[in-house]
Parts: structure tokens; sequence; C-alpha cells
């Protein structure tokens, strides 16, 4: 605060000046250099007291009190200015100056001596004197109290403290767009409640402090602009009693939380003569209905929220981004080196440094005050532990104490926590897709539906632990079609998941999450005798440069989810899968450019509790391998692969290699042309969906035998010109979606037999014909089209008396690319 208010206060600019002009006297002037250094000493040592004095006074109305001290600072300046221009052969002017530089030198050193001293004994009195009126108030309140909320009397409590906005601590960089938004907001008529929301750390409060600063908020609100903290652990009852206290501090009795409610709008209708900004900091769940009682219908009455978590209830909400690599350097410059501090640090050390912060305030200020002042050894030992993967954790208990309390506010909620530490199994930066999650969810923690894993997504989203991003909004998001969903995660909260993983012992942790980059191996990895590990979760990372041989290098029986993530054009899938009996979930995941060449597959075969597989951008070798058997799986995803070879007809039938496959997802498969009769051997299949492959002209005629599909979804691929005949024959389909199927020209007449469809996708389809027979479709609910084929569908209405028309807009967001780039 009180660097903030002496930037631009005349004693702090004066002080600033004085001492720059001692400084280089001291250069130049060396007749003068023994009383100049003596001067130099007292205003450096005295210098942080009288600046943060300074701020105080300007607070409570004292300047006055520093009067004296500016008048010695004025003199000063002059003073010195003289003594360089005095020449060196000049003795008598020498003695003469020499002699003032020691009365200035004794002018300042009686004034903190005996003047600032007198002050403080006063304020010690006055002080005394404020608390012991405030323990009488207190005394005189509890003795009316008693016992009166245990007879219905909604009790009363002496609040004491300042609803004056504090001051922004420290340095504020970065914040120009926020507050310009926010303002803009602020301004808007029809908007009452704002909410600047993001994670702990990341400077909410500083932001909102900074804005009721600004001259134009200022001036609107006047002294109508008051501040409380909320928190966790929140009372309502004593908040409600400190605003009953605004501008009045004597509060009478009330009946009920109503009658508080009531009074305290009457006390902002006498106020509301000029507009009125109130600010709840620090909302957490659960205190939303507070800000709901608040919301008087006042003219220009304004509430703004800060909170960690999302709060989409209310009017608009501002979510707080990481600061930019310019800001995160100006935050960090300032905190690691201040004024004095060792500028001598290599430039490509500092910003190593800076960049291991990931732009959260919080981060750039603890680590830059933790190397402050320090030598080149201690940024080289930090920057070296990051590179090795060490955690900004291991080193900065403040920072984990600071971002640990959102975790521990997840403990009442089951099975979140621990979706939250799964999400550390993917790379960082990485747009992890929620279908994959779902995956890993739904076998590890036995959920019931694909939604309640979509619920932990959002509650994760609501409390801005992750970045829940929807490419691209439609009606099949109902039917539990989530492949447009992904998730962002900010990299320090990742790494806290990582840091909270890496807490018990290798063999006991419940997540093992291991990065071998390099060739870089953990050292118990390569221990002869090495104990097997007791994870339910193996995630294991590899660039480029990774040329080990897997052999039986890790033991892990007890692993449910592998995450294989890797960038390389060929991956061999490890031999040590072979002796994971317990897997369920595999996830392989290429975060290369171009799909890369998989070979050992047939491993898969020994892996008989395998129950969802999903592949990322790999190249699959033919599913028809003579010894491929998979007998419990029961999804299969393949997305951006080459899957030219893996559908070619072979010796085997598809529903021998997969008796059990209940569910196929292939999306963005390039090279997908036709798929095979085989796959129509799969009868018990519930779910087929191929979406985004737009080369896939034609679907198989044998397409028929599907008697059990539920759902067909065919989005998207743009080339497919026709749906089969033998689609009629589906007659357990509930959902078909083919919509973006620009070359589908007319639908087949024997869609009218599909007598258990009750829900149609058609966007994009304006160009597709509808048969007579759609008339027979009696229990067809639901058809979500476009605008022009909506018209074709209003002449069967009269026909279909059930059915339903959503002419629907997409919501493409490309917002997502930003983030990725």
């Amino acid at each position: 605060m009180a660097a903030a208010l002496i930037g631009g206060a005349a004693l702090g600019a004066g002080f600033g000046e004085l001492l720059r002009a001692v400084i280089e006297a001291s250069k130049t002037a060396a007749m003068f250099r023994d009383a100049l250094e003596e001067l130099q000493s007292t205003l450096s040592s005295i210098e942080p007291v009288t600046r943060d004095i300074n701020s105080f006074n300007k607070v409570f109305d004292k300047e006055h009190e520093i009067k004296r001290l500016k008048q010695i600072i004025d003199k000063g300046q002059k003073l010195v200015r003289k003594c360089s221009k005095i020449q060196r052969c000049n003795f008598f002017m020498k003695t003469c100056y020499t002699y003032k530089l020691q009365r200035l030198n004794k002018s300042l050193e009686r004034f903190c001596q005996i003047d600032m001293q007198t002050q403080q004994m006063r304020d010690i009195k006055e002080i005394l004197f404020d608390v012991r009126e405030i323990d009488k108030e207190v005394r005189r309140f509890s003795s009316k109290v008693g016992s009166g909320s245990e007879n219905g009397m909604f009790s009363r409590v002496a609040v004491v403290g300042s609803f004056k906005v504090p001051e922004p601590p420290g340095k504020v960089v970065g914040f120009d767009a926020p507050l310009k938004e926010l303002k803009m907001k602020l301004f808007k008529d029809g908007i009452s409640v704002i909410v600047v929301s993001a994670p702990g750390g990341s400077g909410k409060t500083t932001l909102v402090k900074e804005l009721c600063r600004d001259e134009e908020v200022e001036g609107k609100f006047k002294d109508n602009i008051f501040y409380v903290t909320v928190s966790e652990a929140f009372n309502p009852e004593l908040i409600l009693h400190k605003l009953l206290q605004l501008k009045d501090h004597r509060v009478p009795e009330f009946q009920s939380e109503e009658d508080a409610l009531n009074h305290l709008e009457q006390n902002f209708r006498k106020m509301a003569i000029n507009p009125i900004l109130l600010i709840l900091d620090d909302v957490w769940p659960g205190s939303e209905t507070l800000v709901d009682k608040l919301k008087f219908t006042l003219p220009d009455y304004k509430i703004l929220v800060t909170s960690r978590f999302d709060l989409p209830r209310f009017d608009f909400t501002y979510p707080l981004k990481p600061l930019n690599d310019n800001d995160a350097m100006t935050l960090f410059h300032y905190s690691a080196f201040r004024e004095n501090g060792n500028r001598y640090i290599p430039y490509d050390l500092v910003n190593k440094v800076m960049k291991s912060c990931k732009g959260l305030p919080l981060a750039l200020e603890v680590v830059g005050r933790s190397l402050c002042g320090q030598p080149v050894a201690i940024w080289q030992s930090h920057a070296k532990q990051r590179s090795k993967g060490l955690s900004i954790f291991h080193s900065s208990g403040e920072l984990l104490a600071h971002l640990q309390s959102s975790l521990d506010a997840m403990d009442n909620k089951v099975g979140i926590k621990d979706c939250y530490l799964d999400l550390c199994s993917f790379p960082e930066d990485h747009r992890i897709p929620a279908v994959a999650l779902i995956d890993m969810w739904m076998e590890q923690y036995k959920l019931d539906e694909d939604d309640d894993a979509i619920v932990n997504l959002h509650e994760l989203s609501s409390r801005n632990l992750v970045n829940l991003v929807v490419m691209r909004k439609d009606a099949s998001e109902a039917d539990g079609y989530y492949n447009n969903h992904f998730i962002m995660q900010h990299d320090l909260l990742r790494e806290l998941a990582i840091y909270q993983c890496s807490l018990d012992p290798i063999e006991k942790r419940k997540r093992l999450i291991l990065e071998l980059n390099n060739n870089k191996f953990p050292n118990w990895w390569l221990e002869e005798k090495q104990q097997p590990v007791g994870a339910r979760l193996l995630s294991i990372f590899t660039d480029e440069t990774f040329s080990f041989n897997w052999g039986n290098s890790i033991q892990a029986p007890e692993v449910e989810v592998l995450v294989l993530n890797f960038r390389t054009k060929n991956y061999t899938l490890p031999v040590f899968m072979e002796k994971m009996d317990k897997l369920k979930v595999l996830i392989v995941m290429n975060t290369g450019i171009y799909p890369a060449e998989l070979s050992n597959f047939l491993l898969l075969s020994s892996l008989s509790n395998l129950k969802r597989i999903r592949l990322e951008k790999v190249s699959i070798p033919s599913l028809f391998m003579s010894s491929l058997h998979l007998k419990n799986l029961r999804k299969m995803s393949l997305v951006m692969c080459n899957i030219g070879q893996a559908f070619k007809n072979g010796t085997n039938k598809m529903s021998d290699i997969f008796p059990n496959l209940l569910e196929i997802d292939i999306d963005y498969c390039d090279d997908l042309v036709e798929l095979t009769d085989g796959l129509c051997d799969l009868v018990q299949l519930m779910e087929l969906s191929i979406t985004n492959c737009h080369k896939l002209c034609a679907l198989p005629e044998g397409i028929g035998n599907l008697l059990n599909l539920k759902v067909l979804r065919l989005a998207s691929c743009t080339e497919l010109i026709t749906l089969p005949k033998t689609i009629g024959s589906l007659s357990e389909l509930n959902i078909l979606d083919i919509s973006d199927c620009l070359s589908i020209i007319n639908l087949p007449v024997e869609i009218g037999e599909l007598q258990s469809l009750r829900k149609l996708y058609m966007r994009g389809c304006s160009s597709c014909n509808l048969p007579p027979t759609i008339t027979k479709l009696h229990h067809l609910k639901d058809v979500i089209c476009d605008e022009e084929t909506a018209y074709q569908w209003d002449y069967f209405k009269s026909h279909l008396i059930n059915l339903r028309i959503t002419v629907h807009e997409e919501d493409i967001n490309l917002n997502w690319l930003q983030t990725c780039l």
C-alpha cells in the first residue's frame, strides 16, 4: 500500500531526488565525499519508514505532520546542488558547505528522534482511547443482548472495521484490459451483480481494489463505495450487522434476518443520493444467497463480487486470465529486484524463472520475493530444480498454502478431488477430451452414466480448477454426445495436482505420473530389484528423443487406467502392459503433428479385463490379425487416426475379435473412405458414431444386421452420398444424426420403417429431400434441423402429432484456439 501511495506524493518524489542528488554529488564532489556519504546513509535508513508514515498520513489526513520534513528535504536539494558546483580549490567554501551538510544531516536525525517519536506517542494514546471506547460499546451491546437470540431475537454483534476499500498491495500490472471491461460493465444499466472469477492467486482482489481507485469510478460512486470480505466460513449475521454500521455505529435490535435486511435497505435508500457500489470479496459457494438478499431495487446500485468459483447465476462474470509474458516479467522484476536489488542476474535466467510461474501473479510475487537479493547461484539452483521437474511447491510453502485451500474445499464433494487429480495424466497445455475423462471415470469410479462424469467436469469448472471448452454447442449434448467438449487446465494447477500425487512413497501412490522425456528415468525405475507399484492410474510421458527398450521395466499389477502420452513417428506399446491384469481403460495419445505408426498391437489380447480403448493420432494395423482377441472390450474410440488398413476384410470375423463391443466412435479419421462389411457382424453393437470423416462416401449394405443399434451418428461426413436401404432394419434405432452430411440429397423411403426412432438431427441438410414414408415415424418426437429443412417437416406435422421441430442455431466456439496457440 505504501509503495502505491508514495509514488506520486511530493515527499516521495523529493526524497528520491535528494537521495539521487547526494549519490551523484558523491561521485563528482570529492571534497565533500565524507559528509555526503554520511548524509546518504541517514537518508537510506529513514526513507522506508518515512515513506510508510507518509502513506498512512495521507489516509488519516495528517500530512501536515511531515511539513517540516518536506522543508528540510527542499533545502537539502538546493544545498547539494550548490556543493556540486564549488571548485575543488575553494577551501573556504569547502569548510562552509561541509558544515551545512552536517547540519542538514543533524536536522534529519533530530526530526526522526524527536518530532516523529512525539507523534508516535500521541498516536498510541489515541489508539488506546479508541480501544477503550470500543470496549465500552461492546460491553454495552453484550449487556443488552444477553440471551436474546435464544428468545427468537436476531442477536446483535458489535462489529468493528472499516468499509473503505484497502489499497492494492505492491505493484499492479497487467490489468489495463480487465479494468476497462469491468468499468464498462459497472457503468452499464441492467447489470446489478458483476463477478470477477479466477483461481486463487490470480489477482482478483487486487483488480477490484485498483478499479475502485479509478477516477471515473470514484467520481461516480464518491463515498458510497463499501468493501466487505465474505470468505469461506462466512457468518451472514455478522456481515449484516457490519453493513448496518455503514456511516452509523448504532445498531438497533432486530427480531429476524428479514427485519435486518429491511432496515439495511432503508439505510441504502437514504444513501442513494449518489450511486452505491458494494464489494463482496472472496465469495464461496453457499454464500450466493447472501448476494441475492443484498440485491435491493435501487437506482445505480451495483454489487461487485470476487470469487475463485464460477457463479453463473449472476448477471455478468469476468474470468480473469493469467498475465502475459510482458506483464509477468514486469511484476516479477519488481518483486525480485525492487529498487536496490542485485541487477546482475542474466536475463535468460530471470526469464526462465519467470516463465516457471505460468503468469500467476501470486507465484510471480512469492518466487520473486524469495530470490530478491540472492546471488546468481541461488537463481541457477532454482531454475535447475524446475528443469528437472521438481515442483515449485517444494520451495514455496506460501504459494502451496494459498492454492491448497481450493483442493481442501473439495473434500466434502464425493469423488471430485480424485477427478481433479486425474487431470494431471495429460500433457501440459493440452486440450483434454472430455470423452477420455468419461472413459476413465466410468470404469475407475463405477459411475452409472456418462452424464455423471460431465457433472464432475462442470463442478471442477465452477471452481475455476479447469476451463471447460465446448467447441461446438448443439442439442446432441442432451443425448450424451460430448466429443466437442474439452478441458484446459492452468499449468500451475496441473503442477499442484502432480505435487499432491507425489507426496506418498512411489509404491503407495494411487496415481503414478512419469515424465520420461530425454530418456531420463527415475532411479527407482532402474533398480535391479524393483518393487511393484500399487497405483491404479499410470500415466507415462515420452518425447521424440525417447529410444528406450521398454522390456518388463515396471511392475504395476494394480493399474486400472493406463495413459500413454508420446510425441514420435513410431511408437511401440510397452511389453510390461501384458502383466496389467486389472487394466480396464487404455488411452494412447500422440501429441505430435502426424499420425504415428503403432506397433506391438497384438499384446492387447493379453488384457482380459480391458473395457475401453482410445487411440488418438496413430496408424492402426489391421484389426483382423489372426490372434487379436479382446473379449471384454465394450468401447473403442479412434480419433484422428489412419484406419485405412484397420477395417480391411480378413479371414477373421469382427465379432470374434470383439464379441462384446457395444460402442464404436470414429472421429476425424481422414483416410476412411468406405466401411468394411465385417463391421456389420457386430450384432451386439448399440452405438456407432462416425463423425467428421469427410472422405467417407458409403456405408455397407449389411448395416441392417446391427439389430441392437440404438444410436447412429454420421455428422459432418460431407461426402456421404446416401444411406443404405437396409437402414430400415434397424428396429431399435432411437437416435439418427446426419447433420452436415451435405451430399445426401434423398433419404431412402425405408427410413419410414424406423419405428423406434424418436430423435433425428438434420442440421445443415437443406438440400435433403424427405420421402412421404416419413409419416410412418409415429414415435418420432424431435427433429433438430436448420430453417430450410424445417419448412419440409412442417408439411408432415399434421401426420406426426407428437413431433417437435427445433431450428437450432449452432454456436461454434473459436476462442479455444487462442489458448492452444
